[in-house]
């Protein structure tokens, strides 16, 4: 079966597709490309994700996406595409009572004739579930090694951690939210160049500043961090209200991305010791996201887990930018054939569900 998984992530940087062929449960990537949001289009996201908006310009968004998934698919050109499974844009996520991501699959069916999937976190969270993490099935079943105790980190605008012991099965997998992870960072990338920059590149701006220590001790005393997992976060908690908090200390904006590096890799490192090391040796952790292209984030992640070798999936021949569509056209190829895509220990839903709405693909000739 031919899936391609679309993903555009809480950074807002734009539209990820990864085309693979699934026999299940194995899987071959065959194509990716990555479409960047123009600089309107990720305002107007942003408009809809920070506050209280109008409900038409949901609506026109919701339709627009679908448009330009449709697009972004086409795009890839790799032909013989079955099945199309699509994350969608998250604008609000209130785990686990409600979740909205838009982009009208019925769009994206339509204009590319082929069966789509969309809306995968809304029956997990009808189940119990915090509608997030939902990649561990992934990760599961593609990362999981024989002899070695495994994490998988993903550092997108949200980190979340995923622990991947040796030999597990399903119930022993086990996932989280651990907090920001670009999301901080990358909004004060853009106050710092005056919007030139959506991303701090290769770690340069945090390296330029200074760590403020008593910042960064205030900001890990937030509850969250604490809190047992299962759990999820969003822009709800690191959004522009956040942002104009840490701004409102007057300190140097490069000061504040060291120290928004800082929480991002402190917060994953406490969340693995907190809550996975207890129980089993971690052994390694596989990072994928756009944060393993920050070498200043993954140098402090390494040495704040000098037990565990901190590496991109990349050698373990998993593209770390093209990950996340990857599990979304798993996840598709899961619920068509009828199997649940969500892991109740990650999600902390009652039980396994099939994930996702289907949007059948255009009618054949003679129909």
């Amino acid at each position: 079966m031919r899936v391609a998984g679309v993903m555009s992530g809480t950074s807002l940087d734009g539209i990820d597709v990864a085309v693979v062929d699934v026999e299940w449960p194995e899987l071959e990537l065959v194509g990716f490309r990555a479409t960047p949001y123009p600089a309107g289009l990720r305002r107007r996201i942003l408009a809809v994700s920070n506050a209280e908006c109008h409900t038409r310009d949901i609506a026109r968004l919701h339709y627009e996406l679908g448009e330009r998934y449709a697009a972004a698919v086409a795009a890839v050109g790799v032909k013989g595409i079955e099945l199309v499974g699509c994350h969608g844009q998250t604008i609000y996520h209130e785990g686990p009572r409600c979740t909205l991501q838009i982009g009208e699959g019925a769009v994206i069916a339509e204009r590319l004739g082929i069966e789509t999937i969309t809306n995968f976190r809304a029956r997990d969270i009808a189940a119990g579930g915090q509608g997030a993490p939902l990649v561990p099935f992934f990760d599961w079943m593609v990362l999981t090694h024989e002899q070695v105790n495994r994490v998988g980190i993903n550092i997108g605008g949200i980190a979340n951690v995923h622990a991947l012991p040796k030999k597990g099965r399903g119930k022993d997998v086990f996932a989280f939210d651990t907090g920001p992870g670009n999301m901080v960072i990358d909004q004060l990338a853009a106050i710092a160049t005056g919007g030139r920059q959506n991303y701090d590149r290769d770690g340069k701006l945090g390296r330029k500043g200074k760590l403020n220590r008593e910042l960064l001790e205030k900001l890990r005393r937030d509850g969250y961090y604490r809190r047992k997992p299962p759990k999820s976060a969003g822009r709800e908690q690191y959004g522009a209200e956040f942002v104009a908090e840490l701004m409102a200390t007057a300190l140097p904006v490069e000061d504040l991305i060291a120290t928004a590096t800082a929480l991002t890799a402190v917060t994953i490192a406490e969340g693995i010791e907190r809550f996975i090391a207890p129980k089993f040796r971690v052994d390694e952790c596989l990072v994928s996201g756009g944060g393993v292209w920050n070498p200043l984030l993954m140098a402090e992640l390494q040495g704040l887990l000098p037990g565990a070798y901190v590496h991109s999936t990349a050698d373990v021949g998993i593209p770390p930018d093209a990950k996340e569509a990857m599990a979304f056209a798993y996840l598709a190829a899961a619920t068509k054939l009828g199997k649940a895509g969500n892991l109740p220990g990650a999600t902390g839903a009652r039980k396994g569900v099939l994930l996702g709405e289907i949007h059948p693909g255009g009618l054949r000739p003679g129909r």
